[in-house]
């Protein structure tokens, strides 16, 4: 079931300046919890809500995705605008033109209780980057997984019981950056497209999740977790929202959030800005 906002409770959308460091309100409400921003090309923004996906204007503008199931919050625009992918609750992947219109399935049948989570795409627009979840007697394993965005056969990237998610790739195509436990707590990583070497990006004490690579490659955002989070729980105290750049760590903000903050690319076309949400009660 889509997610609901408790008694009280807001979602409010805000777009941060990564050179100023201001934060701007764009779009709040007290109706319907709305998860995940993303860009256009053409810098609008997209939301979801209620299995639903929505482009931010003056409200929310729903944008048709004829025939897909319900959605959940991960979703990407393609590079050129033309398309959005999202991850079903049916645990499919599905492309939808960006103006609204019939859905297409792209994934394949791997299996009773497989689910496919979108996270990236690739930079000339031809690659899908996505957490493959599987049940091993008894045990959720998540890995990442690609497939090409016109559908096709998939391309298993890592092969192991360590919980992974978040998978996006880079600006230049050659990494897909992700969270993993394979250190212990969640950290950033990042694995070579191809080659298959892993790099790690962060260490410290708190839970790192959903590696942003900016467009210009000029730093990482991501969603920083209080020691000792399972997961990336909803409603959590102290999440704090990060950079990671060539200078090291910059912290922005602390918010009320989570699930639903930052779980997509989030970055403007151009690098200046990114998109969240927190939800104050």
């Amino acid at each position: 079931m889509p997610r609901t906002l408790r008694p009280g409770q807001r979602s409010e959308l805000y777009v941060v300046d990564v050179t100023s460091g201001e934060h701007r309100l764009v779009f709040s409400s007290s109706d319907i919890l709305f998860e995940a921003p993303n860009w256009t090309p053409d810098e609008n923004l997209i939301v979801n809500g209620n299995g639903r996906l929505f482009r931010v204007n003056d409200g929310l503008a729903e944008i048709e995705l004829g025939g897909v199931p319900d959605i959940n919050n991960d979703h990407v625009v393609s590079p050129d605008g033309r398309t959005v992918y999202v991850s079903a609750d049916d645990g499919h992947l599905y492309a939808v033109p960006i103006e609204g219109g019939p859905g297409r399935r792209l994934t394949n049948d791997r299996g009773p209780g497989f689910h496919h989570y979108l996270h990236g795409v690739s930079p000339d627009g031809k690659t899908l980057a996505y957490i493959g979840l599987e049940n091993r007697d008894g045990r959720r394993i998540t890995n990442v997984w690609t497939i090409p965005s016109a559908g096709g056969a998939d391309v298993q990237v890592t092969d192991d019981e360590f919980a992974d998610d978040g998978a996006e790739y880079g600006p230049d195509g050659k990494w897909i950056y992700f969270n993993s436990e394979r250190a212990g707590q969640a950290q950033l990583f990042r694995i070579a497209v191809g080659s298959g070497e892993i790099e790690q990006l962060t260490d410290d004490e708190r839970v790192n999740w959903f590696p942003h690579p900016a467009p210009d490659g000029s730093a990482i955002a991501y969603v920083s977790f209080p020691p000792g989070t399972e997961g990336h729980p909803a409603d959590i105290e102290d999440v704090r929202l990060r950079l990671l750049t060539d200078d090291g760590v910059r912290e922005l903000t602390t918010l009320f959030g989570g699930q639903g903050t930052m779980n997509v690319p989030s970055w403007s076309p151009n690098s200046t800005q990114f998109a969240y949400v927190t939800y104050p009660i």
